[in-house]
């Protein structure tokens, strides 16, 4: 059988009229109407089969059976408050924290700035990001590891949402020494697939996007799977092998003049970085982390 719990709030109404002397007092002290406040008095009496008040055209007071019932229900309420308190502190330490995933590009190249620039509207907020590629990123965020994801995959995941927060694009890169370095021309889609390259591992979403991108035009194995943007920019810049990379990889590289971009015609490297997560709508700091992505 299912018991039926009082009303905590009715609860703390009788125990105001035993401080206070009075229904009346009682139910101003609590801001509740007197009307009200009767009502429900009545209500509990009927509940506990106990005259909980001896009600006199003067005004009503607690019984003896009423003054007995305070007592127990202070300790009730005192349980209670404690109850609130410790489920207040917990959503406030929940809010205040975020567990996030990112895929390799977006962690090293974007995430440090939205971070700090999500520090400065919630200083009080406590991430922890961890690194992976982006099929990792998906799985971490659908078995609830983690609260929001960062990915670049052109794939989506069944069971996660997901927005756009940037763009980006892949760039072939080929160190100065390399023959590709004095092309005037760019590269068809053909030489491209007809070359081995140095790439990213397989459920990167860079690897993913070129896969995709070569799909069509039948290419070969690569020269060289390497599982982060460091080591492929390392093996490119040994003559391993042209690479194609993320432009936020090869910014400095090209920069420095250690690598050179190589064009390719008639195909479409471009990518969209997105947000993903569980549920109908991201916690309220992953909410805010996604709007300074989207802004930045």
């Amino acid at each position: 059988m299912t018991m039926r719990w009082p009303d905590l709030a009715v609860l703390e109404l009788l125990t105001a009229i035993g401080e206070h002397g009075s229904l009346g007092a009682g139910a101003r002290a609590v801001g509740m109407a007197q009307p009200n406040a009767s009502r429900a008095i009545r209500a509990l009496e009927r509940r506990i089969g106990v005259d909980l008040l001896v009600r006199r055209p003067g005004g009503s007071r607690l019984s003896e059976e009423g003054a007995v019932v305070v007592d127990w229900a202070r300790g009730v309420l005192s349980a209670g408050r404690e109850f609130v308190s410790v489920t207040q502190a917990l959503s406030a330490e929940r809010a205040a924290h975020l567990d996030l995933a990112a895929s390799m590009t977006v962690a090293e190249h974007l995430v440090p700035g939205w971070l700090a620039e999500l520090r400065r509207g919630h200083p009080e907020a406590e991430v922890r990001l961890r690194v992976h590629n982006s099929s990792h990123v998906f799985e971490l965020v659908a078995s609830g590891s983690c609260e929001l994801g960062f990915v670049e995959t052109p794939h989506a995941h069944p069971g996660l949402r997901t927005r756009v927060v940037a763009r980006d694009r892949l760039v072939v890169v080929v160190p100065p020494a390399h023959p590709w370095a004095e092309r005037t021309a760019g590269l068809t889609p053909a030489e491209l697939a007809a070359t081995p390259l140095v790439v990213r591992e397989p459920g990167s979403g860079t690897r993913v996007t070129l896969d995709e991108a070569l799909a069509a035009h039948d290419p070969v194995p690569p020269a060289l799977e390497s599982g982060s943007n460091a080591a492929v920019l390392a093996s490119v810049t040994a003559g391993a092998g042209p690479a194609v990379l993320s432009e936020l990889v090869i910014s400095g590289p090209l920069r420095r003049d250690d690598l050179i971009a190589i064009p390719v015609v008639g195909l479409d490297l471009g990518r969209e970085i997105r947000a993903v997560w569980r549920g109908p709508r991201p916690t309220p700091l992953a909410e805010a982390l996604i709007e300074v992505a989207r802004a930045t």
